[in-house]
């Protein structure tokens, strides 16, 4: 029997029901929209500081659309950083920014009233030449600017949109690594436990059970707490509680498979158990692991969101949506509510889109619905 036509058949037709789900491509537009994000974060985010912590206490809590003017100062400590590191990792900025309610030229000197609250200014003087480095026709153009806070900033003077857009990496990155440990689990102990049955079988379902018994916010916790706060334990934490959903359907997956024919003739020609596994039944399993993957996948951003809101996932400065909520909830309830609920609206949707993209592909492998 030629598995691979086989496969490439299957693929070949899920892909087909799949295209006519509108649901299913809008979650797989808004998807590979958040990898475009992820990717060139840096390069697209107003401010480009490493984990856009570029901070103005004196703006703090605006509201979505404010404009505020600043006078750029050069930053003589600074260092200019190769690309590839800007893209990983931001570009430390080469300028202090001063926010200012007005300024004035007076011969050599700049006069400029610094912006204190919307009833305070204090006047400060700065030499143009030093400011310019001896070029003062570009004083205008670069060092007294306007930035406009398209969703405002938060209890920081950061700006919302920048920690935005560099939260999506800790969501779909929480998501990529968790899934990848869960899958991988699961799928080595799923297909051990529906292969070789009995007293196997019965191990890895007592594992199974065990597992599944402890409620998945207080077993992270646990794994959290054992492991420390931070980046890369999230990870490993939340994937290490989700690998059970992956084990029992692999089970049943491989427990339905191996009676078929093709299997039976595998095993009188001699071939071992591993290569029947992974050759001859794993890659006929793949569509329901993919209907589980992108389920866990909006099932781990949401964890890591909750255990961020909660202090012991991701930790400041490094934006996440969920740590976002925490620092500016109570905005909720007296005049700026946007500053958490944008965070919270872009949890929504890329959870949303992973699920419309798992509900459609469960009805793409589906071989009863009509190609």
């Amino acid at each position: 029997m030629n598995t691979s036509a086989t496969s490439y058949s299957f693929f070949n037709q899920a892909w087909r029901r799949l295209r006519k789900n509108v649901g299913a491509i809008f979650g797989l537009v808004i998807i590979a929209l958040a990898v475009l994000i992820t990717i060139f974060g840096y390069l697209i985010a107003p401010d480009s500081s490493p984990n856009a912590d570029l901070q103005t206490v004196e703006i703090q809590a605006r509201k979505p659309g404010y404009r505020q003017q600043f006078l750029r100062i050069p930053d003589k400590n600074s260092q200019e950083t190769g690309w590839l590191k800007r893209l990983v990792y931001g570009q430390p900025d080469q300028y202090r920014y001063l926010p200012i309610s007005g300024y004035a030229v007076q011969g050599d000197v700049l006069e400029v009233q610094k912006y204190v609250d919307e009833d305070t200014s204090v006047t400060q003087r700065f030499s143009i030449n030093d400011l310019t480095s001896g070029r003062p026709e570009r004083l205008q153009k670069d060092h007294l600017v306007t930035k406009k806070y398209w969703l405002g900033t938060d209890k920081f003077g950061r700006d919302i949109l920048s920690r935005l857009i560099i939260g999506t990496r800790v969501s779909l990155a929480v998501g990529l690594i968790a899934v990848i440990i869960s899958l991988t689990i699961g799928i080595c102990l799923g297909a051990l436990a529906g292969y070789y049955r009995g007293r196997v079988d019965a191990i890895i379902m007592w594992l199974v059970n065990v597992t599944w018994s402890i409620p998945t916010l207080l077993l992270v916790f646990a794994i959290t707490m054992a492991l420390g706060k931070g980046f890369w334990q999230i990870f490993i934490a939340v994937g290490l509680t989700m690998w059970v959903s992956v084990a029992r359907l692999i089970r049943g997956q491989v427990m339905s498979l191996k009676e078929l024919e093709y299997i039976q003739a595998a095993k009188a020609l001699g071939l071992s158990d591993s290569r029947i596994i992974f050759r001859h039944i794993l890659p006929n399993i793949l569509g329901p692991v993919m209907v589980i993957a992108a389920s866990n996948f909006a099932t781990a951003i949401i964890i890591e969101a909750g255990l961020s809101f909660l202090g012991i996932g991701v930790q400041p400065p490094q934006p996440s949506w969920g740590l976002m909520i925490k620092e500016n909830y109570n905005f909720i309830i007296t005049h700026n509510p946007m500053l958490a609920l944008v965070p919270g609206f872009a949890i929504m949707i890329l959870v949303l889109a992973f699920n419309l993209l798992g509900n459609g592909l469960r009805d793409a492998v589906d071989v009863r619905m009509p190609g």
